[in-house]
């Protein structure tokens, strides 16, 4: 006579290691901090342009309102963010956010432009196709069954290369990766194809990472360690074609009343790789320029 026989074990939600890294902690993000700080621009004058698009409620504002908080050392909460969970999209304008430096009229070299919803209801893809090209002016209230027209007052009819998107990133909580809409991914793949056509590099952001997997929860520095993130952002990859290297996932700031280090290093993570990217595409422009 035996014992019963045991169950296998539960297979780990760990890799043995984690399969990117970062730098954790305070001296890992002063340097990441400082880095962002010293970025400038080749050109004298340049902004760099950060279009952020997404679903209704992927954290758009909210990532924003984050990455102001980290350069300002406290939270901050300027871009409007809804908590309501509706389907309309709480952002109606095309509005440019800048990150302010100590001095009071001074500010960093890149900005970013928050813009409706991708839903039925949300913004025209033909909308943001003439963002990218910087026929958008600020303060634009999108209209979701007609698109901007020639003739009206905001309607920028000769955009400088600071008016121009340079970076286009994606942004898509982790939660609904699984159920993203198919309509929204044909949206965001014909958006890609114009930013493509365009030479505008594009990276994502994966948010609300915490609400997927509870481990995050105890621990966000195991986010690179645990398989259903990068299988979440796996994919999202698959879905949309943006390469995994290119997509970050993040904790936003939301009910946290004091900043933490380890969302600061998620953050600055991806914010490194936005301006990275968005200077390289800068660099390319000013050799064309040159030519």
């Amino acid at each position: 006579m035996g014992g019963e026989e045991s169950k296998p074990a539960a297979p780990s939600p760990f890799f043995s290691t984690a399969w990117r890294n970062i730098a954790w902690g305070d001296s890992g993000n002063q340097k990441a901090l400082q880095y962002l700080k010293d970025y400038k621009p080749e050109t004298g004058g340049q902004k760099l342009r950060i279009l952020l698009h997404g679903p209704v409620g992927a954290g758009k504002s909210s990532f924003i309102n984050s990455v102001q908080s980290v350069f300002k050392g406290k939270i901050y909460r300027r871009a409007g963010v809804d908590n309501m969970g509706a389907d309309d999209s709480f952002t109606k304008k095309y509005t440019t956010y800048r990150v302010q430096k100590e001095g009071p009229k001074s500010s960093y070299p890149f900005v970013f432009n928050d813009i409706m919803g991708l839903e039925i209801k949300g913004v025209l893809v033909d909308d943001i196709k003439l963002a990218l090209r910087g026929h958008v002016k600020n303060n634009y209230t999108f209209n979701p069954v007609s698109k901007l027209s020639e003739k009206d007052p905001f309607y920028n009819k000769s955009p400088t290369d600071n008016d121009k998107v340079h970076v286009l990133v994606c942004v898509v909580p982790a939660n609904t990766v699984a159920d993203i809409k198919h309509a929204v991914v044909q949206k965001i793949r014909e958006i890609r194809m114009e930013a493509s056509d365009l030479g505008i590099p594009q990276l994502a952001i994966i948010t609300k990472i915490d609400e997927v997997c509870p481990e995050i929860k105890e621990d966000l520095k195991n986010v690179y360690r645990l398989k259903k993130v990068k299988a979440t952002m796996e994919e999202f990859s698959v879905k949309v074609g943006i390469p995994m290297n290119c997509i970050f996932p993040v904790k936003n700031y939301h009910e946290e009343d004091n900043l933490n280090r380890d969302i600061d290093s998620l953050i600055l993570s991806s914010m490194k790789g936005i301006i990275d990217a968005g200077n390289e595409f800068l660099d390319e422009l000013c050799q064309c320029d040159s030519d």
